[in-house]
């Protein structure tokens, strides 16, 4: 199979969107097929094999990201049609996917398109000046009326399905979560990341991975660090990430006297600093409510880390009937007594740990790519 995949975000720039399309890509690869990407271009960004990156501005309140030039790649359809392609995959909704739907009627091809973001949490963060309920009106409108553009619509978790149905989305919605290639995750070096980073080697470790934006309710983590400290006074926190919120929540640990018993690490190379950074943590914290999936908690559990998360959105799925995880309501009082009581017994926490790794392995990349795939082939042959 020939496949375009189409987005406005890759790496450099990382986040799940990032990470699920290069796990898809690598293991199409792995199987034989083609894969192609238009992404943005960044600072930083280099030339790669099948990859055509599209010139690109920045985007106000928003220092991360970028957005392409329509007309750059409405250019490469002269080259894209002498690559034949069979299917093109979108992955973000902006000028990704109206470029991927017109592509898609030019080459004459099916598009499909993964809902990899819950932008009625998100976009509001972003526009303050809109009341939230127009926003989430809104982008509610915006989201039902793309998913219908596309021959297919991929949804990471059972509730995003639910969620799309409510919008009124009225096309062919099918589960496809990302996966992950545990065998990645099997080493890493916590020593190493401690000392590269001056973390005090007595503390007992929480670690979380994400964007460092306000969606991601990390403030709570915050709360509960605090709280947690009371207990364990040698408790300390790694946020691993970047974002526009993460001047707001230095200053609340600041206000909390936590300078002491937290770092804020910034973005971390996928394949060696953060695997030795998971290797370092003695527990997995997540607060986030509005994901639509939650790959870092089993990229945590991949690395044998037990969690202590809500199970909202998108991570029930991932965290349904899950022996190395312990779910927390989200309020500060119960999170708190969850890590607590887990760092406390020494019982609980090796069960934990002990069933993390073979609970990652029941994700694996390649099995669920496979399933991508057929969805791929069912598009293809309806068309």
């Amino acid at each position: 199979m020939n496949i375009l995949m189409i987005s406005d975000v890759y790496f450099p720039r990382i986040n799940g969107v990032s990470t699920s399309i290069q796990t898809f890509k690598s293991e199409f690869e792995k199987q034989g097929h083609h894969v192609s990407l238009i992404a943005p271009t960044y600072e930083g960004s280099s030339q790669e094999k099948n990859i055509f990156r599209i010139p690109s501005r920045n985007i106000p309140y928003d220092p991360e990201d970028k957005m392409m030039s329509y007309k750059a790649i409405t250019r490469l359809l002269p080259d894209l049609e002498k690559l034949h392609f069979d299917l093109i995959h979108i992955h973000t909704p902006f000028v990704a996917h109206y470029a991927g739907v017109n592509l898609s009627k030019a080459l004459k091809i099916p598009c499909i398109a993964t809902y990899h973001t819950l932008f009625e949490e998100y976009l509001y963060h972003y526009v303050p000046i809109v009341p939230k309920q127009i926003m989430r009106f809104f982008t509610r409108k915006f989201s039902s009326s793309q998913n219908d553009q596309v021959q297919g619509v991929i949804a990471p978790s059972s509730v995003i399905v639910n969620l799309l149905k409510e919008y009124g989305v009225h096309n062919n919605i099918t589960i496809i979560p990302t996966g992950i290639e545990s065998k990645r995750f099997e080493k890493g070096d916590g020593n190493r990341f401690i000392t590269k980073h001056n973390i005090p080697t007595d503390k007992k470790i929480l670690l979380n991975v994400s964007r460092v934006a306000y969606e991601k309710n990390m403030g709570v983590l915050i709360e509960m660090l605090h709280e947690v400290k009371k207990a364990i006074p040698e408790i300390f926190l790694i946020i691993a990430g970047e974002g526009p919120a993460k001047k707001s929540y230095m200053d609340q640990a600041s206000k909390l006297n936590l300078d002491d018993n937290i770092a804020f690490v910034g973005y971390l190379d996928r394949d060696t600093e953060l695997i030795d950074c998971y290797y370092c943590a003695d527990i997995f914290v997540f607060s986030s409510k509005t994901e639509t999936q939650g790959l870092v908690l089993l990229e945590a559990m991949a690395c044998g880390i037990p969690v202590v998360s809500v199970a909202e959105m998108g991570t029930k799925d991932v965290l349904n009937n899950c022996k190395a995880a312990k779910i927390t309501t989200g309020e500060v009082s119960d999170f708190s007594e969850k890590v607590i009581s887990l760092l406390g017994s020494k019982s609980e926490y090796d069960s934990l740990k002990s069933e993390a790794k073979e609970y990652a392995r029941e994700w694996d990349s390649a099995a669920i790519a496979k399933k991508m795939l057929e969805f791929y082939k069912e598009i293809i042959n309806s068309n």
